[in-house]
């Protein structure tokens, strides 16, 4: 296929190529709003005051660790029109539910040969891997559901549309300095709101 498109239509991945996704450690994640809409509230005073849609795209960040037991949260903050996280995986595949899954997929004799694990695309299955991709994916789609079902009543038609961002950026934090310089970026990012990239 991309021969035959000539990578006319492929759109090149934000991540760093190099890089295993699932490697333990800190990831610094900023996720935009479709267009930037400032769906979730507005900064006053130097504080996010977040509304209905805001407090529901907080909450499913903080659920996180309940659906992937792998990850450990840090600062997160929620603006107008996008979010940052920090959060560190730190995975144990042995006590991985997807491992197990497998594990006792292939111990059945009944498994057809002819879709092994991972269905048509066996390992490169992403839905097999626990990395940062999948956390955001779920992440964003939860969120997404969950907010277009508000029943905020003056925000209804804005919520229905709400929408992320295709993609998302990411940063891989090396460092101590560096871990503890974007903390403080997230948690102050309400009172630079005027001088923020994302400003609108």
């Amino acid at each position: 296929m991309n021969n035959l498109y000539k990578h006319k239509y492929r759109i090149p991945s934000a991540r760093l190529q190099s890089w295993d996704y699932g490697t333990n450690g800190a990831y610094f994640v900023t996720i935009c709003t479709h267009d930037r809409h400032p769906f979730f509230g507005k900064v006053q005073n130097g504080e996010m005051q977040l509304n209905a849609a805001g407090m529901i795209a907080a909450e499913i960040w903080q659920r996180i660790p309940d659906q992937f037991p792998y990850v450990i949260l840090d600062a997160f903050v929620i603006m107008p029109n996008h979010m940052h996280g920090l959060l560190y995986i730190n995975n144990n595949p042995s006590t991985d539910a997807i491992h197990r899954v497998s594990v006792s997929a292939q111990a059945n004799p009944g498994a057809s040969s002819d879709h092994p694990i991972g269905g048509i695309t066996g390992g490169k299955n992403p839905m097999l891997h626990e990395n940062l991709s999948r956390i955001i994916r779920w992440y964003k789609g939860r969120t997404t559901f969950e907010i277009r079902q508000c029943k905020d009543a003056i925000n209804r038609v804005f919520t229905d549309h709400f929408a992320w961002q295709s993609r998302f950026h990411d940063h891989i934090v090396r460092t101590d300095d560096s871990f503890l310089r974007i903390q403080a970026y997230i948690l102050n990012n309400p009172l630079q709101w005027s001088e923020d990239r994302f400003y609108s």
